[in-house]
């Protein structure tokens, strides 16, 4: 037993750390370790109900693109008519857009963000 792992069991750190709990724990939640920060980010967000949009208005005012899964949202079509109907008023207002990528995900951009919205291939 070496120096430090005396050291370790005298301040009540345990010998042999998990990486993976660890990379897991909250304080690495906003951790980084391979990039540098970025201006802004791509974040996938699950919505659920109408309690879901305001943490998602609240990422796309912080500039973050989000990429939004209605997988649930689907199987309640009024609820989902209603949330993304909410989502288009909010991005409208401030200057960002949004646009369904297929049937189960959505894309919502900040300000100064527009998707370029083309026809498939050989439609008219």
């Amino acid at each position: 037993m070496g120096i430090f792992d005396k050291l370790g069991q005298t301040f009540g750190s345990q010998k042999g750390m998990n990486i993976e709990e660890y990379m897991n724990s909250a304080e690495m939640e906003d951790v980084d370790l391979l990039h540098e920060p970025a201006d802004m980010y791509i974040k996938p967000v699950t919505i659920t109900s109408e309690r879901d949009i305001e943490p998602i208005e609240q990422e796309v005012v912080k500039k973050n693109i989000i990429l939004l899964d209605i997988t649930e949202l689907n199987k309640r079509p009024n609820t989902r008519n209603t949330i993304i109907s909410n989502l288009k008023a909010f991005v409208d207002k401030i200057n960002g857009d949004i646009g369904q990528i297929d049937e189960n995900r959505i894309l919502i951009t900040p300000s100064k963000v527009k998707i370029i919205k083309r026809k498939k291939a050989g439609s008219k």
